[in-house]
């Protein structure tokens, strides 16, 4: 229930659509791609309410997110679904792939809530100390997390590959919530927002992810 909490009307009735639509198109997978984004979505409010009085105290507890945050976010694991029914990405790797794409946004959202908690955080690009919320700001807090974030999400890779598949969940979601972070940056000298450096985030996990399969 506190899951659905962390949406207003609006992304919910798009997380929902999003749903249905990667269930479907997802054919015999769709069960697989679908619980995936449940767990996101579960980690997603723990994560939120994590920490909750210190948030609200500096000022960045973000208790509702919006259809904004959910196109964002939910976008890129479709088109890998898309990617899928059309042949493009086939058999496990399609499930790699997704699962990196999940870990991603995971990743970023790890960073983001228990990055926050840290210490005063210094801009990833510079390394200049920035105010706690400053996009682009990064602790050892929020590193740490977004690992453990990905973590998480490349334990349900594990019947697409075994241990490889685990690996490059994990790294290409790291790299992701990473990229996230970079991006932020161009948000504060007024280039993309905070929904643009998510859907980066979730490109450069599935990049990442694609590029290992190819290569290895």
């Amino acid at each position: 229930m506190r899951t659905l909490l962390t949406l207003d009307y609006y992304g919910l009735a798009l997380a929902a659509a999003l749903g249905v639509l990667i269930f479907i198109l997802g054919t015999g997978n769709g069960g697989y791609y679908l619980a995936v984004l449940v767990i996101f979505l579960l980690l997603s409010s723990l994560v939120t309410n994590f920490g909750k009085k210190v948030k609200k105290r500096r000022g960045v507890y973000e208790s509702r997110r919006t259809w904004k945050n959910v196109a964002a976010n939910g976008l890129m694991p479709l088109i890998v679904v898309v990617l899928s029914a059309v042949g493009i990405i086939r058999g496990p790797a399609a499930l790699v792939v997704y699962a990196a794409v999940v870990a991603g946004i995971t990743a970023d959202k790890f960073a983001s809530e228990i990055g926050t908690l840290g210490p005063r955080p210094v801009m990833m690009l510079t390394l200049k100390r920035v105010k706690v919320g400053t996009s682009g700001g990064v602790t050892l807090y929020g590193l740490t997390a977004s690992f453990i974030g990905a973590m998480v999400i490349a334990l349900t890779a594990f019947n697409a590959g075994g241990a490889f598949a685990v690996a490059v969940v994990v790294i290409s979601g790291w790299i992701g919530g990473v990229a996230d972070s970079a991006l932020g940056y161009f948000e504060e000298k007024g280039y993309g927002n905070k929904y643009t450096s998510n859907f980066g985030c979730a490109c450069a996990a599935f990049c990442v992810a694609l590029l290992f399969l190819i290569l290895l």
